[in-house]
């Protein structure tokens, strides 16, 4: 649905494609089947080399090393960038989208997928996990700079209760997690996030 959301603002087919933060690389080879190029950020080597793992029969898919705010890419070189809780929070994000500034072509947009706090299952979990996250300041944050909002509604699903448990033992603190987990029967969990994007 994500995807699909972005696609509907600007498409990424026979462009470059920049991931920030790209972890072991699972989008790039949706990316891929379209875009001319793809290059992915990763600031871990050992997920950026999961990621080299994943894309190497790609050859127009390019993992490397580096940081938000020091992007291992040429000025004015990619048209669609692609930042999935990367910039968790805004406040602070400010080097990394003066980054932007400097690679996105003229006519290229980014986006940024944040979690709502405000909203679903696992926002409500979120929200008591990180108190100190204030949406109202987020959303300040990012259309006091240009960025549009698109609101979206998705799913967790999980082929095992084991699976939900460890995911969101690492997302959230553990005593949050643990009150989640013993609160919420199954194997899937509605998911409230926001599509930011701007065009450059």
């Amino acid at each position: 649905m994500i995807e699909a959301a972005m696609a509907g603002v600007a498409s990424w087919a026979g462009r470059t494609v920049l991931d920030i933060g790209c972890g072991t690389g699972f989008h790039l080879p949706r990316f891929a089947s379209t875009a001319s190029a793809v290059i992915g950020v990763e600031p871990h080597g050992s997920l950026a080399a999961l990621a080299r793992r994943r894309t190497q029969r790609l050859p127009h898919v390019e993992v490397r090393e580096g940081l938000a705010q020091a992007l291992p890419v040429a000025d004015a070189s990619v048209d669609v960038v692609h930042a999935r809780w990367a910039y968790f929070f805004g406040p602070g994000s400010e080097p990394g989208l003066a980054e932007l500034d400097r690679v996105v072509r003229r006519g290229g947009t980014a986006f940024v997928v944040d979690n709502d706090p405000t909203r679903s299952t696992f926002g409500r979990w979120f929200a008591r996990g990180f108190p100190e996250v204030d949406p109202v300041a987020v959303e300040t944050f990012w259309s006091s700079r240009g960025w549009t909002r698109q609101p979206l509604d998705v799913r967790w699903e999980f082929g095992s209760r084991g699976d939900l448990e460890a995911v969101v033992r690492i997302e959230l603190p553990a005593p949050v997690a643990e009150d989640a987990l013993a609160s919420h029967p199954g194997t899937t969990v509605d998911y409230a996030v926001n599509l930011w994007w701007r065009g450059f």
